[in-house]
């Protein structure tokens, strides 16, 4: 009996750190990036920008972006564990080799209702379709279109979601 009590405590308290940990990590995102939606989540370590836009209802469970480039998360988009999106390159066209010291900077476009599996790498200058779904493992160097689902490295396309299905589902209002 008292040990089914001290459970219950443990729990409670497990779970008051947890919220106060996840409410410090959303505080700290939000005084980073340049625009943060409402309902945003964050299950795990996440690197941003000041640079980053983040639509509403955003989940992301380990991202990390990196360099100066714009990054723009449209509404409902949610991420596996250890996500990396790369916005600045050297410059190997410079006054010197194999790199000068000036950076060019890339933007990343992600749409609404995109879902990252785990380990996905994102390169600049993408701009990824609304629906898409970028399958564990990935590296997109090339745009993706809507309702696509890819994969491999470089990313291909697997195949399609059903459309139509995805079409009433957003006209509906079914979000997760």
């Amino acid at each position: 009996m008292i040990y089914s009590i001290i459970q219950k405590i443990h729990y409670k308290l497990y779970l008051f750190l947890e919220t106060r940990r996840r409410n410090k990590r959303i505080a700290k995102v939000r005084s980073i990036v340049a625009h943060c939606g409402e309902r945003l989540l964050i299950g795990g370590d996440c690197i941003f920008t000041s640079n980053t836009y983040i639509g509403n209802y955003c989940n992301f469970n380990g991202m990390q972006i990196h360099g100066g480039g714009k990054v723009t998360f449209g509404d409902y988009f949610h991420s596996g564990i250890e996500c990396m999106i790369i916005t600045q390159n050297h410059n190997y066209e410079g006054d010197m080799i194999p790199y000068d010291k000036t950076y060019v900077l890339k933007e990343v476009n992600i749409g609404k209702c995109v879902w990252f599996g785990n380990r996905v790498t994102i390169s600049g200058n993408v701009n990824i379709g609304d629906g898409a779904i970028i399958a564990a493992g990935s590296v997109v160097v090339k745009d993706v279109p809507r309702c696509a689902i890819v994969g491999g490295n470089p990313a291909k396309v697997i195949k399609y979601r059903n459309i139509e299905h995805f079409d009433i589902l957003e006209k509906e209002g079914k979000y997760w």
